[in-house]
């Protein structure tokens, strides 16, 4: 793994590049970051300059003109591309777009490690290997285009009541029951299990905190550090019980 590697970055945030660059060069100091590019449109214009002279894309997705993939439609790039961004929607897309992975933010050193791993691997197969690996990765990347539930159609009085999912601070359980609790300080009971909404809520938003509690992140308000490393959610509307995250969770959580 120790081979000089070219890279471009495409990142229209330059705090997430710069940490980007800082993790490539701990996992091998001979990385060479050939250039950092920020927009479709000034990468656009330096690929139409600057011939293949690289060996491997690192590219956000979603840009401050668009989306990167414009930028392939409109130069014709056979250098290979890792995306890295916050969203699950374009995983398809980007194995179309000479994607040979996909990684979330926020990212850290394991993954991006990972990921230049699976590009030394691709790089070394030969052609057969290389169809059969890139047949391998569609269907990962099929797997992770996973639609997330975005509302519930919720019983209440004898009628029927729509409500985001994203307008829902948290779920908890009690007594087999399972709540939905709204910023508003309505509840509903709901018809799932927490297993079942944690399988269909969007990762992104909602965290599994323990046993009792799924709560939507946008809803947090502060955490403190509670005994034996676990830590403790302050969110709104404040429930009756606290919720903690155990430590075994408190490195998840904080990502």
């Amino acid at each position: 793994m120790r081979r000089n590697i070219h890279i471009i970055i495409i990142e229209d945030e330059p705090a997430t590049a710069r940490h980007l660059e800082y993790i490539l060069k701990e996992i091998n100091p001979e990385i060479q970051i050939t250039k950092c590019l920020q927009s479709i449109a000034e990468a656009t214009e330096w690929f139409t300059l600057n011939d293949n002279n690289f060996d491997l894309i690192f590219s956000d997705i979603r840009l401050s003109d668009g989306l990167s993939f414009e930028i392939f439609r409109k130069v014709k790039i056979k250098k290979p591309v890792i995306f890295v961004t916050a969203y699950h929607d374009y995983a398809i897309e980007a194995f179309r777009n000479n994607g040979i992975d996909y990684v979330l933010k926020p990212f850290d050193k394991e993954e991006i490690t990972r990921t230049i791993f699976k590009y030394h691997i691709l790089i070394a197969a030969d052609s057969e290997k290389r169809q059969n690996a890139k047949a391998s990765l569609l269907q990962e990347l099929q797997n992770a285009t996973k639609h997330y539930r975005k509302s519930f159609l919720i019983h209440y009085c004898g009628r029927l009541i729509p409500v985001e999912a994203a307008k829902i601070n948290w779920f908890h359980t009690a007594n087999e029951i399972v709540y939905a609790h709204l910023s508003d300080g309505r509840q509903y009971i709901m018809e799932f299990t927490l297993e079942q909404l944690e399988n269909e809520l969007e990762p992104t938003l909602f965290f599994r905190a323990n046993r009792q509690f799924i709560i939507n992140k946008k809803a947090v308000e502060a955490v403190e550090y509670f005994f034996n490393g676990r830590l403790l959610i302050k969110i709104h509307p404040s429930p009756q019980d606290q919720i903690i995250v155990s430590k075994a969770k408190a490195m998840t959580f904080r990502k």
